[in-house]
């Protein structure tokens, strides 16, 4: 794990990072609740894609339902979920592929959530 998120965990104070979690065993969407609940105002995160290896939902609907589709498959080593001002995202994006040739994708939005302690 150490070794496929060095790159992008090297660049993150660079580009402000708020906060970021390996995904595992919750899944992207379980991770990204564990990091809004931890917030000091109450937020959500609005999930806009998914970056699937491609044939993965195939197998995700036709053979067996891992969560996939639903972001709550639990991964071995995944990736970093990363929180970062918007502003910073997109040149964080170009700075892990000009730099280590690692793509990385915006996967959604935090916002203000009125829902926390309910």
């Amino acid at each position: 794990m150490a070794t496929l998120n060095m790159h992008a965990a090297s660049l993150m104070k660079k580009h402000g990072a708020h906060g970021a979690t390996d995904i595992t065993g919750f899944g992207v969407r379980g991770h990204a609740g564990n990091l809004c609940a931890v917030q000091k105002e109450p937020v959500d995160f609005v999930f806009k894609r998914y970056p699937i290896i491609r044939g993965m939902h195939i197998i995700n609907n036709e053979a067996f339902d891992f969560g996939l589709m639903k972001g709550t498959s639990a991964e071995t080593s995944g990736g970093l979920l990363i929180m970062l001002p918007e502003a910073a995202a997109q040149d964080f994006k170009d700075d892990l592929w000009q730099q280590f040739g690692q793509r990385s994708w915006i996967v959604g939005d935090v916002v203000p959530s009125d829902s926390m302690g309910k």
